[in-house]
């Protein structure tokens, strides 16, 4: 037998918000499904392509009043965009980016059809720490653009692989830019001191970047590499200048994120930084 619930709620054709048993309220998302509906129609909970939950308050609130500003035509083809996603990932997405997306996406048409330009200055890194995220999000502009004839710039495709990254994480995207931006910043730091400029579609570039990321994932969790002080003694005589710039890294990560960072953490950055400045 076919499931059947309450609708409480017509929010556009496309979508209706329901009473579920065992789920409370539940968004349904298919095309036509809201259509001719009213509050307390029952619906076939099969007929909807995509259901989703947004238990966070907040978040329903903001999903509810987005909806009146947003074409049906995007609501209905995000359901195709979050199938993909979800089937590329090989994983269930948070329920936020129901929300997060259909909000940027929304905006980002708008800008595109008023040709505003814009830069995304994190675009390397991204693409270097998320790369299956950003493969994805470029399938991601060309699902819209073959759709809807939209094309978005660039930067676009990074600030959607963050999106996607945030929904398989559960990270917010406040914490995840703030984490991007800190990197930018030690990157920075080492052009500075090294007086290089660093080539960034190089693989020891990749490296460092992926590794200060996944240092500061480390932090954390308060995870160590181990003691290998043999090791560091050795890198301090042989690479006096990388071991004391690794060092300089450290403390400014250890500031930003306002959490010690394991000392074991200077080795492989002096490692990664001998890498990178002595091939520049």
């Amino acid at each position: 037998m076919r499931q059947q619930v309450k609708i409480k709620k017509v929010l556009n054709n496309n979508v209706v918000i329901a009473e579920h048993p065992s789920y409370e309220e539940v968004v349904l998302i298919g095309k036509g499904i809201g259509f001719n509906r009213k509050a307390e129609d029952d619906i076939s909970f099969d007929k909807a392509d995509k259901t989703f939950l947004l238990s966070n308050e907040k978040e329903k609130e903001q999903y509810v009043n987005l909806l009146p500003y947003v074409d049906e035509r995007l609501i209905d083809f995000m359901n195709d965009v979050l199938v993909h996603i979800e089937t590329r990932m090989g994983q269930e997405l948070n329920q936020h980016i129901h929300v997060a997306l259909t909000d940027h996406l929304a905006f980002a048409i708008n800008r595109a059809k008023k040709n505003m330009q814009f830069s995304n200055p994190f675009l390397l890194e991204i693409e270097s720490l998320y790369p299956k995220e950003y493969q994805i999000a470029m399938e991601v502009v060309t699902m819209i653009y073959d759709e809807m004839g939209i094309q978005f710039p660039e930067g676009e495709v990074g600030f959607i692989a963050l999106h996607i990254h945030s929904a398989v994480t559960d990270k917010t995207l406040r914490e995840i830019n703030r984490h991007n931006q800190l990197i930018s910043r030690l990157v920075s730091i080492v052009e500075d001191t090294m007086d290089v400029t660093i080539d960034k579609n190089s693989v020891d570039y990749h490296r460092l970047v992926q590794h200060l990321h996944r240092a500061i994932d480390r932090v954390y969790q308060s995870e160590s590499l181990g003691d290998e002080i043999k090791l560091a003694n050795m890198l301090k005589q042989e690479y006096p200048v990388c071991y004391n710039l690794a060092w300089k890294l450290i403390k400014v990560m250890q500031k930003q994120l306002n959490k010690p960072v394991d000392e074991s953490e200077v080795i492989y950055l002096t490692i990664h930084l001998q890498r990178l400045t002595h091939k520049s």
